[in-house]
């Protein structure tokens, strides 16, 4: 069954429809807040009285860069410094083996203005894009905002909690033609991993049906792969030539969240577009960071974050060694980014839903995770995602407090 969610007549559960004078906010802005961003101001909130809060909650690595000396303060382009775009040019020849013309990347403030310019450069009110459930509710609520209908495909763990062509062809027969197809692998909140074949076949399913291909990146190289795995650190849509719109950031692999800075690959015909919004919207992306970012592709830099990924790795074995003591359900395979996934299976027999879980588990264990109705509006209210991203001592308290407020509860 393919879901379709369309721009939003009524506010959802828990958005109050503001009204002052007879004026009232713009039905766009009725979209859920993103419930990761709510608990983390909870998280503040508590560590500020006194709390120890223990928080597997945000994607946002522990070890974070901090520049030396940065001397740009004015604008730039408005698709960002030549030096930043051909430094990622080489980026993806070193990686991929790809070669990307430096005029089709564009800086941008975060992934998070990528996705923004990219969905209206690319789309229009009405147009119809797919993406899987669950997934990055992001996503979801910008092309909500924007006017496009989101077309979400239940995927499953069978599937790897990915999409398939054949989900694409059921929603193209069911609903008319597909103007987008996002996909990102890793995956949030699932951090499952398609092959090069499975995303090959997705690529050229868009391709043969006039489907802008949409590929977030942004976990690239956070990954686990398995023995003789094709592309250890991901597999780029630029791999397979110039239609895609790829998108990714540095606040994940290079630990840069706070500098808000992120990146376009455009095909050709998107660029004008693309620019066009940028110098309206943004003017530029942020000339310090876009300085600090150069130091990204030095040879020191990516052996500092090889070794941070590997920290990331024992944190993850930390909680698979921890599943039978955690007692919960099914859990998605943990191909890469730094997010464990999970039914609570067992456990929702005494908490009902994973909201309730979540909110238990911060009050009376002070250790935040996120229920998982943030990224899948149908069965997350019985999943909930850990972030291991905040390092082994942290995982390792979380994980001992979790499972003690369970038995705790059991009593």
């Amino acid at each position: 069954m393919v879901h379709v969610q369309g721009p939003m007549k009524t506010p959802p559960p828990g958005l109050k429809r503001l009204e002052s004078h007879g004026l009232q906010a713009a039905e766009r802005s009725h979209i859920p807040a993103f419930e990761v961003m709510r608990i983390t101001g909870e998280i503040a909130e508590a560590r500020a009285a006194g709390r120890d809060v223990v928080s597997l909650c945000a994607g946002e690595p522990s070890a974070r860069p901090a520049p030396n000396n940065i001397t740009a303060a004015g604008y730039t382009s408005p698709l960002g410094t030549i030096e930043l775009r051909e430094a990622i040019a080489g980026h993806y020849d070193r990686w991929y083996g790809a070669k990307v013309d430096p005029a089709r990347i564009a800086i941008t403030t975060g992934s998070s203005g990528a996705f923004q310019l990219g969905f209206l450069a690319a789309f229009n009110p009405g147009d119809r894009v797919a993406l899987a459930s669950p997934g990055y509710p992001a996503y979801r609520n910008i092309l909500t905002a924007l006017g496009i209908e989101v077309v979400e495909l239940p995927t499953t763990l069978e599937s790897r909690y990915q999409p398939t062509p054949a989900m694409l062809d059921a929603a193209a027969r069911d609903g008319g033609p597909l103007a987008g197809l996002i996909v990102a692998s890793p995956a949030n909140p699932t951090g499952s991993m398609l092959t090069r074949d499975e995303l090959r076949a997705l690529h050229s399913w868009c391709v043969r049906n006039s489907t802008l291909f949409v590929s977030d990146e942004i976990y690239h190289g956070i990954t686990y792969p398995q023995a003789g795995a094709t592309d250890p650190r991901g597999t780029s849509a630029m791999q397979f030539g110039d239609e895609s719109l790829v998108i990714n950031s540095f606040s994940k692999y290079w630990g840069m969240t706070g500098w808000r800075l992120g990146w376009a690959i455009l095909p050709e015909y998107l660029v004008a577009p693309f620019e066009a919004l940028a110098s309206n919207f943004a003017l530029s992306a942020p000339s310090p960071a876009q300085e600090f970012a150069l130091d990204a592709f030095s040879e020191e830099t990516y052996a500092e974050r090889e070794a941070v990924v590997a920290g990331f790795a024992r944190s993850r074995e930390l909680i698979l060694e921890a599943e039978a003591s955690l007692g919960w359900g099914a859990s998605s395979p943990a191909d890469g980014a730094f997010y464990y996934y999970a039914d609570l299976g067992p456990q929702l027999e005494w908490c009902g839903d994973s909201v309730t879980y979540a909110k238990r588990l911060l009050d009376e264990a002070d250790v935040a995770i996120v229920p998982g109705v943030d990224f899948d509006p149908d069965a997350g209210n019985r999943t909930v995602r850990l972030s291991f991203a905040a390092g082994v001592p942290a995982v390792e308290e979380a994980l001992a407090r979790i499972i003690a407020f369970q038995e705790k509860v059991a009593r």
